[in-house]
């Protein structure tokens, strides 16, 4: 009898817990859902390497409350793992969770955060920093992600520096280019 009681009382705590994280999922799913998006500036990006860029997303904010941003995740999307850019958790950012390929290269707006806005600037691009970025941003108004592209080239082939030849020898680059006089002695005969 004791043990079927016992089982009884696991079963209807297992039940309200169940029904305690329903009712939670379907509170959190009704309240993200719905006028909260998260845009992009620019949906595919070009740079080349070794220079900066910076990255935007912009997020609604609602004006009757303020919007209080509990998490963002930028991400690197690969078909090997996502590589974290750049985590903000309720305000703060989180730089030991960025990916070692970007420590060091990212920094961030903190005044355009409240304005609906996520501005990273990246420095030092690299090559391997090519592919799909993704942003996510949850807030006390909804939570939603939206995706770019950044495409880095290599670097420009840069021009050799101009070999010399006897032809464009000259002393003094500043002067003209003269030319020189070859005289075959002609001899003329009067009568």
């Amino acid at each position: 009898m004791v043990r079927r009681l016992q089982c009884f009382t696991r079963v209807k705590k297992n039940k309200q817990k169940m029904i305690f994280w329903i009712l939670l999922l379907f509170t959190l799913t009704s309240s993200f859902s719905g006028s909260f998006v998260v845009n992009v500036t620019q949906s595919s990006y070009q740079a080349e390497e070794n220079h900066n860029i910076t990255l935007e997303w912009t997020f609604t904010t609602n004006t009757q409350r303020s919007t209080n941003v509990f998490l963002t995740l930028c991400q690197l999307i690969t078909d090997v793992r996502p590589s974290v850019l750049f985590h903000i958790h309720e305000g703060v950012e989180v730089p030991e969770s960025q990916d070692e390929q970007f420590a060091g290269r990212v920094q961030w707006d903190k005044d355009v955060l409240r304005e609906g806005r996520l501005r990273l600037h990246v420095s030092r691009l690299r090559t391997a920093d090519s592919g799909l970025y993704q942003c996510q941003v949850f807030t006390n108004n909804g939570a939603n992600s939206r995706q770019c592209h950044l495409n880095v080239t290599a670097e420009r082939d840069r021009p050799e520096p101009e070999t010399q030849s006897a032809t464009n020898l000259r002393k003094d680059p500043s002067q003209p280019e003269s030319w020189g006089w070859i005289v075959f002695p002609v001899g003329c005969y009067w009568d």
